[in-house]
């Protein structure tokens, strides 16, 4: 090529690398040779030659980007064959002599070759770039999609090079800037692949590479982007079907940069987060709506289910993302501002109804109890939790409430969710912070069915440990004063209320409490652990046994007023 020869598309100037080296070396002879017999066989319709034709060309490719392991002079790629390579590709590619049949063919392999030279050098990545820029803005939409799709799910389970993945992402982002119609249906073939990739590479450990893995995300943010503007020119009930699906989409990518295993996530993250945050308003997707799990609802119902369940399965972790969108509003102001929102209002309008406050305690579960995000995103959420329960009355809030049956999964789900972190950390902080919430999340349950919470939390736990702090609970809820001797019996009827005594928890129910660990259903002495806290076999007991014993001391109160079935019956199991 001459010296004043002009830039293919993509800006790349194709002559040079030959100006720096005017002698091509033999491999690009080949590569040129093979490529002009590609054209030549589509021109004179000999089809069965073609597709040989462009069989070797993915050959020659292959051969130097993934030369075999027998060869020891050259064990890795030659970054300046690679780049005469496909300089000498995205020649043959803009050429106008060049068979269009012939570019259209090579278009169907030249997508997942061409990618793997993006991770030689800085060079090969621009002109593969460029290259697979040619191809998107010269072949059919619908045709490149399926191309990028196939050409990531082969790399994925080839490879967890990013450097292939975000070259692939960007061109599936212009690919649906060029879209015209079937819009939504293009889009449901595209997110699945692209959360997929997403997925595998947020989860493998490589702290040296974070800068490509924030590239990566940066690819989604930019597809997010384009699925935004093709929203925006569209109307009516597929409007707000594309609209929906960005929310999860945008939602699922929260959840999947949280579980990303790089150090200093926050840090590291915020900027991503930020990005995608702003998608938020557009989606409608408001924190209080997110908090709570009905904007999830909501946006999951708009969604055509058409397509069966496979389509809705990429969104697993997007229920996930809607209280971690909300978590990183709480770690950063910014991110909140670029939602849109005002996080202590939120906040406020929780705080003020125990049924919304209820649902949202229940939404943490999903977050607390996963083994998939790092102790620093669980340590925010654990605050947002404590954040969420400041100033709250719970004996006004929620003791008359009648409906509270249908909110115990979820919260004992939570409750369980919090003592994992009290049990799993080594930080001695969070576990302080989860204590204090699980003894906040407790006094928020209405006192006629915050016995069957403890009970089932005692029962399910296998922590000797866990048992003592739950029976310690229980203990703080019972009157721990005897009734003063110059009280009047008015006063004590009083004091008696204040206190809840007679309601069928502070009665009969305090007493299986302290029946079912003195006496376990199952015979014998409490029942020990056999893979937890083995350094602490004998202690846990003791521990369990000494907080039994001041369980029912505090209830001496109690005891005195108890009708003569109950106290025969605390007498028959204090002598056994």
């Amino acid at each position: 090529m001459s010296a004043d020869a002009s830039p293919a598309p993509g800006g790349i100037d194709l002559g040079r690398v030959h100006l720096q080296d005017p002698s091509p070396s033999p491999f690009s002879l080949r590569l040129k040779e093979a490529l002009d017999s590609c054209s030549q066989f589509f021109e004179t319709g000999d089809f069965g030659k073609s597709d040989t034709a462009v069989a070797a060309v993915v050959g020659l490719l292959n051969s130097i980007v993934e030369p075999p392991l027998s060869d020891s002079e050259s064990p890795a790629p030659c970054e300046r064959a690679s780049e005469e390579a496909l300089v000498e590709i995205q020649s043959f590619l803009s050429s106008p002599s060049s068979d269009q049949m012939a570019v259209d063919a090579l278009s169907l392999e030249l997508p997942k070759v061409v990618a793997k030279f993006a991770a030689l050098s800085d060079r090969c990545r621009e002109i593969a770039g460029s290259i697979i820029d040619f191809l998107v803005s010269s072949c059919s939409p619908r045709d490149m999609l399926s191309i990028l799709c196939e050409a990531i799910d082969t790399h994925i389970r080839e490879s967890k090079e990013q450097t292939y993945f975000i070259l692939l992402l960007g061109g599936l982002s212009k690919v649906l800037d060029r879209t015209q119609r079937r819009h939504v249906e293009q889009v449901k073939v595209a997110i699945p692949v692209i959360l997929k990739v997403l997925n595998v590479i947020s989860s493998e450990p490589d702290d040296e590479d974070k800068d490509s893995l924030n590239d990566l995300f940066g690819a989604a943010i930019s597809i997010g982007t384009s699925i935004q503007a093709i929203c925006e020119k569209m109307v009516g009930r597929r409007q707000e079907e594309l609209r929906a699906i960005l929310g999860l989409y945008v939602l699922q990518n929260m959840a999947l940069i949280s579980k990303s295993t790089q150090s200093h996530i926050v840090s590291s993250c915020c900027s991503l987060v930020l990005q995608f945050s702003k998608f938020l308003p557009f989606c409608e997707l408001s924190y209080f709506g997110l908090i709570t799990g009905c904007a999830v609802a909501s946006i999951t119902d708009e969604v055509s289910k058409e397509d069966g369940d496979d389509f809705m399965a990429c969104f697993s972790f997007a229920m996930s993302g809607a209280t971690l969108a909300v978590i990183w509003g709480h770690i950063s102001d910014e991110i909140a501002n670029a939602a849109g929102e005002q996080l202590i209002s939120v906040l406020n309008k929780i705080r003020n109804d125990c049924t919304v406050r209820w649902r949202a305690i229940g939404m943490f579960k999903y977050i607390l109890s996963s083994i998939d995000y790092p102790w620093e995103i669980k340590s925010h959420g654990v605050e947002l939790l404590l954040c969420m329960m400041e100033g709250i009355n719970s004996e006004v809030s929620s003791d008359n409430h009648t409906d509270f049956s249908s909110f115990m999964p979820s919260l004992f789900s939570a409750l369980q969710a919090v003592e994992r972190i009290m049990i799993g950390t080594s930080d001695a902080s969070l576990r302080k912070k989860a204590y204090s919430a699980l003894k906040k999340v407790v006094s928020d349950i209405p006192s006629s069915h915050r016995f069957d919470i403890l009970r089932a939390l005692i029962t399910n736990s296998n922590s000797p440990s866990m048992i003592a702090i739950l029976i310690d609970l229980v203990k703080e809820d019972i009157p721990r004063e005897v009734r003063p001797s110059d009280m009047s019996e008015d006063n004590d009827i009083i004091h008696r209320q204040n206190r809840n005594i007679g309601s069928p928890f502070w009665s009969s129910h305090a007493l299986e409490i302290v029946e079912l660990i003195l006496k376990p259903p199952k015979g014998g002495p409490p029942p020990l652990p056999e893979h937890s806290e083995p350094e602490k076999q004998t202690a846990p007991v003791s521990s369990q046994q000494i907080h039994c014993v001041k369980f029912i001391q505090s209830g001496s109160y109690l005891y005195e007023h108890w009708s003569q079935e109950f106290k025969q019956k605390m007498r028959k199991m204090t002598l056994k």
